[in-house]
């Protein structure tokens, strides 16, 4: 109640970005929010992942406006709390032979190159860039755009942000086991009434979402990743690899038949190298790609080697000692999704948004925004 006047209420199933993107959207226009986790610390997704906002790869149209628009808003939470990490690094995707380095002169004449904030740098102009460099890199195709959070903080702060706003309540260590119209029960028992309900699920597709989501056109990818100890050189932007000129939809029409096979390794683990150095020096190293369930409970150390060595083949300095190294699992759609992630109504005032991907850290601002919209 503010002024005498009864605040809407929402309830917001998930504890991950895109559920707490949602939570700081909804405070901000006036509801008053409890959010459920059914973990009691953060373990999915968003603080498994590198804790880039990443616009260069985006597909051009929808893909590429939302995750310009999330960016934008990126930068004004920032400003709000300053305990995200937030940092407009930008980003260089590097050529370390003349194929790709032939591909990224391509990307950087695309018709949406300066919405991108692409700048092709020669092998000189990228090391002054970065110094932290190979003397052997053929060249970089640098993104202004692109930026970076710390992902294993960025939940805390922004639910303590929240919480000392007022208007918030967080409950962790609360699983939904039933859903009924404008509500949601926990596995305590409790019932959480609310004019809206958002499920966030993210990568849990069992339990009361099972049967939901059995049509649903999303799958599960697991991925493998690593940080090292504190590397001495400064990064002064993010890195991406030519193997990563595969993966991103953006150069999906450029001339990416020249780069020939990738190594076995690399095809079999759909591996890509992406590097950003977080706050505390290390570098967090990743990633791969599986879809096939069921998962190996365990890592396989084959596409850790090749990724420390395509870290290597960048850097001048040597890379320090691995310090800790995971698996995660996300949620995305596939490709006859209608749209780039997943929303759908279940009942009156209660909605399911999901399946951002690998995209989920850098479009959650704006995927909270079109809820509102």
């Amino acid at each position: 109640m503010i002024g005498g006047v009864d605040r809407q209420r929402m309830v917001i199933v998930g504890g991950g970005i895109v559920g707490t993107m949602h939570a700081l959207e909804a405070t901000g226009r006036g509801y008053e929010v409890v959010q459920l986790e059914r973990e009691v610390a953060p373990r999915g997704a968003t603080v498994r992942n590198f804790g880039l906002v990443w616009v260069s790869g985006r597909a051009a149209g929808r893909e590429l406006a939302v995750a310009a628009r999330a960016r934008q808003r990126w930068e004004e939470i920032a400003g709000l709390v300053p305990g995200t990490g937030f940092r407009a690094n930008g980003s260089l995707t590097v050529a370390t032979s003349e194929e790709e380095w032939e591909v990224l002169v391509e990307a950087a004449e695309l018709p949406d190159a300066t919405e991108r904030g692409f700048e092709l740098l020669d092998a000189e102009a990228a090391r002054r860039h970065n110094p932290a460099l190979t003397t052997t890199v053929r060249g970089a195709l640098l993104c202004r755009r692109d930026a970076a959070v710390e992902s294993r903080l960025v939940l805390g702060v922004l639910r303590q942000w929240l919480a000392e706003r007022g208007g918030y309540r967080f409950l962790p260590g609360r699983e939904v086991v039933d859903i009924a119209e404008r509500s949601v029960a926990d596995s305590t028992g409790e019932v959480h009434g609310a004019d809206r309900v958002v499920l966030c699920c993210g990568a849990w597709h069992s339990g009361v979402l099972g049967e939901i989501l059995a049509d649903a056109p999303l799958r599960r990818v697991r991925l493998q990743m690593l940080e090292t100890e504190r590397y001495a050189p400064e990064l002064t932007t993010s890195l991406a690899d030519g193997d990563s000129l595969r993966y991103y939809p953006a150069y999906r029409e450029l001339g990416l038949g020249r780069l020939g096979a990738q190594t076995e390794v690399a095809t079999h683990w759909a591996a890509q190298l992406l590097l950003v150095q977080r706050r505390h020096g290390g570098l967090t190293i990743g990633d791969t790609h599986a879809r096939t369930e069921p998962f190996p409970f365990d890592t396989d150390e084959a596409p850790y080697a090749h990724l420390l060595a395509a870290a290597s083949a960048l850097l001048e300095a040597p890379l320090p000692p691995v310090e800790r190294r995971w698996a995660g699992i996300y949620s995305e759609v596939t490709e006859d999704a209608p749209d780039i992630y997943w929303r759908q109504q279940l009942s009156a005032g209660v909605e399911l948004v999901t399946g951002a991907g690998g995209r989920g850290m850098t479009m959650a601002p704006a995927i909270a925004e079109e809820t509102f919209l």
